[in-house]
């Protein structure tokens, strides 16, 4: 027997470059508590926890969520660590659903934190991803990876860099309303083309900060939401895939997708349709918390998924269609590039999306949102999943 699966309660700390009030165990138990006073609930009420994490080369410190389990309220109960890169927190929401979903446990914690602040060069950690014979010292990163992904891109579909840029302008603007934003700001694309050049053509406005932040969420059954939640947001659809770990196997005519069009996205996007019962998104689906850490991704997000044909997103961003009032909401919190505490920004993405549903959003709140759906990345895209939140259960 399967069992209904909805959010009963949310938190989140200010995305910062820094938190030096508070050590790394506290700032997850910010969250911890944070979720569990928005509930109601005593730590007694938890029945498991799921620990968000990603690389912990930032903060110099091997495997701390070792360190965290007592302070998130972990000990005594079973406790789960997942690390998917920069998909961690959508995985972590994943693994929390199978648990309650499956019956086993009535109600999970879901919480993390990141601290990217602690390292001199975060790029360099996350350079450890790639193959070091091969494509690490090519040099290959996250950003010159995307920047070729986005110059293909352009050349297939004539799109200009003044066009990719009109993401941020949205996203920046979207951000001024929410209050846990850590970028945010009125600018214009020509702030965009006069930001420093970092890998072509990407320029330091086209991609995401470094964000430290904690993050957490309450998932429950229908006994825990009956309990503690009069207007949940039911997780109604989950679709997850990974992809071959070399870069230049995504890249022959044998490869199961082109890397440059992420369209591994449409399998997994296109699963968590199904199960949501979701045959149009454009129509049915009002909110979209994009995992984008580059103006490219969440154009691509929405063109795999099927919101709109291939190489049409930027162009439907000039039209407004992806603005807080207009057909589909894209980032109404500022998304990742205005905030990207890594460990947890996946589960931000899905924070944001049932808060939307629940009607939490503060004042980035999109009127009359049925469903809402979150994505999260990782990996140099070796991973994707995607969250569908609802007003009702599916």
């Amino acid at each position: 027997m399967t069992h209904n699966v909805g959010v009963i309660s949310t938190f989140q700390t200010p995305a910062r470059s820094r938190h030096p009030e508070v050590n790394y165990v506290e700032q997850a138990q910010k969250a911890a508590l944070g979720a569990l006073h928005a509930a109601g609930m005593r730590p007694d009420d938890i029945d498991a926890v799921v620990f968000s994490m990603a690389p912990t080369f930032f903060m110099g410190i091997t495997d701390v969520d070792r360190w965290a389990i007592d302070h998130v309220f972990g000990a005594g109960k079973p406790f789960f660590r997942v690390h998917t890169g920069g998909s961690t927190g959508g995985s972590a929401v994943h693994a929390a659903y199978g648990l309650v979903r499956s019956g086993f446990y009535s109600t999970v914690l879901i919480v993390g934190a990141e601290r990217l602040d602690e390292t001199p060069d975060a790029q360099e950690v996350l350079n450890l991803t790639f193959d070091a014979f091969y494509e690490r010292e090519m040099p290959m990163s996250t950003n010159t990876s995307v920047g070729l992904m986005a110059s293909r891109y352009m050349n297939k579909y004539g799109i200009t860099q003044e066009q990719l840029a009109l993401a941020a302008v949205r996203q920046r603007g979207n951000a001024t309303k929410n209050p846990n934003a850590h970028l945010k700001g009125h600018i214009t694309v020509d702030d965009v083309m006069a930001s420093p050049l970092v890998a072509y053509p990407l320029k330091l406005y086209d991609i995401c900060p470094r964000s430290s932040a904690s993050a957490a969420m309450i998932v429950g059954n229908d006994e825990a939401i009956e309990a503690f939640q009069p207007k949940p947001a039911y997780i109604n659809g989950i679709g997850s895939i990974s992809d071959s770990y070399w870069l230049g196997d995504r890249l022959t005519p044998t490869s199961r997708s082109d890397a440059s069009e992420f369209q591994i996205a449409a399998t997994a996007g296109k699963e968590a349709f199904r199960r949501a019962g979701i045959s149009d998104p454009l129509s049915e689906i009002q909110v979209a918390e994009f995992y984008d850490p580059y103006t490219l991704m969440g154009y691509l997000q929405l063109e795999q998924l099927g919101f709109c044909e291939k190489g049409k997103a930027p162009l439907l961003d000039e039209d407004g269609v992806w603005d807080m009032d207009g057909a589909v909401a894209v980032n109404p919190s500022g998304g990742t590039l205005c905030s990207n505490p890594i460990g947890v920004t996946g589960l931000v993405r899905a924070i944001e999306a049932a808060n939307q549903v629940m009607g939490n959003a503060g004042d980035t709140q999109v009127g009359g949102v049925r469903n809402a759906l979150s994505s999260a990345i990782g990996g140099m895209a070796q991973f994707v999943n995607f969250t569908i939140f609802g007003d009702d259960h599916r």
